[in-house]
């Protein structure tokens, strides 16, 4: 190793003299009158004086060399010999050189001192002019004042959440404050008491990013390049991050600042606290107002969601506990009623003729999802999904008093000119509102990816379809094999009652189902941001609400479309034994079970929504892990403790401008099985509450350990995401009032009990064998029927027509009509009464609660009362006014408020 040291180059003794310039004067003479020794001694000498206080002060420190600066954002290259290396070179000099005449102070790391010998990294300090100026440019409020509003007063019996509260101190980490836009003449009126820490560190790397994607790099084809996006793009650079403020898994040594890393480590990130509120203005101020809104959403909806799991699950125990005296189960058990009662074959040929007491267990399961309380548990959650929405309204209002986001305009990063738009133009267009030459795409140029796009998402989605007709070909393929093989297999007698070939091909149909949907949605994700990529959207928030189009339409069809065959066509339209329709006249349509179709839609949707999340949640979790790790070995280490914090950052997972994207849409998703089926699977909100509970913490976990820390960003709400879940929420009523209609037994049994019962003590005994068309085996095509000869001369399937005897054999009787036009009758009472109760809601509830608004005023007029009398004293003190045109002044200005007040 010594040998190593005394044979480095001149190049590298320069470097490291270079390197040592940004340390004190009194570190830097010491080194330049060291005693005269020979030059190699010297060079390993000075070599390891700088290594010692590397490793002295930036194994966790986020400072530069001085330790004074601190480094608010990262840049890293690999300076790889290839033909481009120039190029890309002359970028990086001219761009650093553009940074450092913006104001900001840059200090380079060699890739000697990095863990793999070949990475560079630019540390970017951003001095107090240049923090004052960009503050002021993006309309940053900083505190003026501290807040005489108190915080809300505690609830009712508050003691009883206390252990579901975080501590005071992690909970409000600073005191409130009113607030202004922070202006540089009028520095004074700002609670300024040290101006390094006067802006917290998410605004910090919010003001550099903002910087680095608008300094220029190069002049190419006489266009200005420029943005630090465009350089990763083209690999100019590698990564460019801000830092985590510490180790998570250790609080900060001085003379660093509070680890909030590890405070949020500690009271957020952990699985034992899951159970706990979320330190939500902690969150805000690490990561920003757009990953914190997102937070603040999953929460409220987890916590919504608990109201529907305790309603979804008292329906649930009432199932099960009025399982046992359901009339239908206890006749279709009956050895003397469902015992006797023999049913047609399910299949052609190969199926035999069974008995109804066959599906004993099936019909005792449907009834726990299929009783009285669907229905009323279908309207409980179209009005629970309304009162969801609005109150979320409530908190949006309430989350932009507490954050200062009152007045908020559009995130100005949103509306920037992506490089990938800027690279395609050919060419340039006035801009009339900046009246500067922009780059422009003419319409006729992005006309043909447009049609490309849609095409390939009208095709994606066909091929989704396709699938499903190919698992439901599946289904109908196995079900003869599952029963012939189930019938003479004698090992299997004693499980027949269990899995019957119905529910065995239920099973292993879903579950294939569910495969392909996972395969389908990788690929699309891949393909989807390719296109949208190649539409050439003009700025990123047009690339954002393009690609959420895309993948959201996909997503329905692609997680939905099973459940609403299920639900709205499977056992629908199969005709009757003799005339049965057939899928491409060769597989006969699938029938329901004789207790209706709602258990296989709970199972198919069980299977799809637990198995979605289950996944999802692995995958979150091992993902980054994985990659973290290898990236570690890499790096000829797999620990955190023996290199810096900018290397230690640089080997995590990046977050990306989509990660907030797909948390999104993976949350939506779950709304939908939540809101659009509820009506067949009760336990559907109580799944979901679990999951999120734990994708809560999860999300926490992969921000704060695994990820490099996202460049804070605005945001006042979730977006488009508000219109798809009202949307959807209007949707759920229809598809619920279908679902107990169509495929709930309800009305056909509430028909039997009011019109056709005949038995005054017990109204419902005989309803499954009224429910029980005839059909005379005689009839039965060549084809179609058992190859044995039976000693019955009829069999029963599940429809309302004549008997073989009528005159009108096998057409729909009277009861028929009279129950479709009882479904027909439910369906707009129940969707009319939802919407009444929906809209009387809307109306009742207000979007902004009275105290917020109170509070919103109370701010706006001690806001405009303190920026008074600062002028005031400004008037006075520099303007040197005689006392009777301050007279006139003071009136002036206190009209002035007199007008806001009555304004507000």
């Amino acid at each position: 190793m010594v040998r190593q040291e005394e044979g480095r180059t001149g190049r590298e003794a320069d470097y490291a003299f270079d390197a040592n310039e940004s340390l004190g004067s009194r570190e830097t003479s010491l080194l330049i009158h060291e005693e005269p020794t020979p030059a190699n001694r010297y060079n390993l000498f000075l070599k390891r004086r700088l290594m010692f206080r590397k490793d002295k002060q930036s194994k966790d420190s986020i400072f530069f060399r001085d330790g004074i600066r601190q480094i608010d954002f990262v840049l890293s290259y690999v300076d790889e010999i290839k033909r481009d290396t120039d190029v890309k070179a002359e970028r990086r000099k001219e761009f650093e050189e553009n940074l450092r005449k913006t104001g900001l102070e840059l200090e380079i790391e060699d890739k000697t001192n990095s863990e793999d010998g070949k990475t560079y990294f630019v540390k970017i300090h951003a001095p107090w002019e240049v923090l004052a100026t960009y503050a002021e440019v993006l309309g940053i409020k900083m505190p003026i004042k501290e807040s005489d509003i108190p915080r809300p007063e505690t609830i009712p019996f508050s003691y009883v959440l206390g252990p579901l509260k975080l501590p005071r101190n992690v909970k409000h980490p600073h005191p409130e404050y009113f607030t202004a836009q922070f202006t540089r003449h009028r520095q004074e009126l700002f609670l300024i008491d040290d101006k390094s820490t006067f802006f917290p560190s998410s605004s910090r790397n919010r003001i550099v990013y903002y910087i680095l994607s608008r300094c220029p790099f190069s002049m190419e084809d006489g266009k200005k390049r420029f943005g630090i996006e465009r350089l990763l793009n083209s690999h100019t650079y590698s990564s460019a991050y801000p830092l985590h403020d510490g180790q998570y898994w250790k609080p900060s040594e001085p003379p660093n600042p509070v680890n909030e890393r590890y405070t949020l480590c500690q009271n957020w990130a952990r699985f034992s606290y899951f159970y706990k509120e979320q330190p939500l203005d902690l969150i805000r101020n690490y990561y920003g107002e757009k990953i914190g809104i997102y937070f603040v959403f999953l929460g409220f909806y987890t916590e919504m969601l608990s109201f529907a799991a305790v309603v979804g699950l008292a329906c649930f125990i009432y199932g099960l506990l009025s399982m046992g005296g359901s009339s239908s189960s206890i006749e279709i058990c009956d050895p003397d009623i469902g015992g006797q009662i023999i049913m047609c074959p399910l299949c052609d040929q190969v199926c035999d003729y069974w008995r109804l007491n066959s599906t004993c267990l099936a019909s005792k399961v449907s009834h726990l999802f299929d009783n009285e309380s669907t229905v009323f548990f279908a309207i409980f959650m179209g009005i629970w999904v309304t009162l969801f929405l609005e109150f979320w309204k409530q908190r949006q209002a309430r989350l932009e008093y507490e954050w200062d986001l009152v007045d908020f305009e559009e995130e100005q990063q949103q509306h920037q000119l992506r490089p990938e738009f800027e690279a395609m133009c050919k060419h340039r267009k006035m801009n009339p509102v900046t009246k500067e030459m922009e780059p422009h795409m003419p319409l006729h140029r992005r006309i043909p990816w447009y049609f490309v796009s849609g095409a390939t998402v009208t095709l994606w989605m066909a091929l989704v379809v396709s699938c499903m007709v190919a698992v439901i070909i599946y289904r109908l393929s196995v079900f003869a094999t599952f029963a012939s093989f189930m019938e003479s297999e004698t090992s299997l007698k004693h499980v027949k009652s269990i899995l019957t070939p119905q529910i065995t091909t239920s099973l292993t149909g879903s579950c294939l189902n569910f495969i392909v949907i996972l395969c389908l949605n990788f690929f699309y994700e891949k393909l989807s941001a390719w296109i949208t990529k190649m539409e050439i959207p003009r700025t990123y928030q047009e690339y954002e609400s393009s690609l959420t189009l895309k993948m959201f339409l996909f997503q329905f069809v692609n997680f939905y479309s099973s459940c609403f065959y299920v639900a709205f066509f499977k056992g629908k339209f199969v005709g009757y034994p003799g005339k049965y329709t057939y899928l491409f006249n060769v597989w006969r349509s699938e029938e329901c079970d004789p207790g209706g179709c709602l258990i296989e839609l709970t199972t198919q949707l069980t299977i799809i929504m637990t198995g979605k999340q289950i996944f999802g949640n692995v995958k979150e979790a091992i993902y980054p892990l994985v990659l973290n790790w290898w990236r570690r070995r890499k790096a000829r280490t797999n620990s955190e403790k023996l290199y810096s914090r900018w290397e230690q950052d640089h080997d995590l997972e990046t977050f990306g401008s989509l990660g907030l994207f797909y948390e999104y849409l993976e949350t939506v998703t779950q709304f939908g099985f939540v809101t659009l089926f509820v009506a067949s699977f009760p336990l559907a909100p109580l799944l979901a509450l679990l999951n999120n509970i734990i994708e809560i913490r999860v999300d926490a976990w992969k921000l704060t350990t695994q990820y490099r820390r996202p460049v804070a960003a605005k945001a006042h709400s979730i977006g488009v995401w508000q219109d798809i879940l009202n949307g959807m929420a209007v949707l759920s009523v229809a598809t619920n009032a279908f679902i107990v209609a169509f495929t709930s037994d309800i009305v056909p049994r509430l028909v039997y009990y009011y019109a056709y019962s005949t038995n005054a003590v017990k109204p419902m005994k005989g309803y499954v064998n009224n429910s029980l068309s005839v059909f005379l085996i005689a009839d039965f095509p060549n084809h179609t029927a058992p190859s044995e000869k039976r000693d019955f001369a009829t069999c029963r399937y599940r429809d309302y027509r004549y008997p073989p005897d009528h005159d009108h054999k096998y057409f729909h009787n009277m009861q028929f009509w009279h129950v479709l036009a009882a479904k027909m009758t439910f369906i707009i009472v129940m969707e009319h009464i939802v919407f009444l109760v929906k809209f009387l809601l809307a109306w009742m509830i207000p979007d902004v609660s009275k105290d917020v608004l109170e509070r919103i005023k109370r701010e706006k007029l001690m806001t405009v009362k303190i920026l008074h009398d600062f002028e005031l004293n400004q008037l006075k003190e520099n303007l040197k006014i005689d006392s009777n045109d301050f007279v006139k002044e003071v009136m002036i200005q206190e009209n002035k408020v007199q007008l806001a007040k009555s304004t507000i």
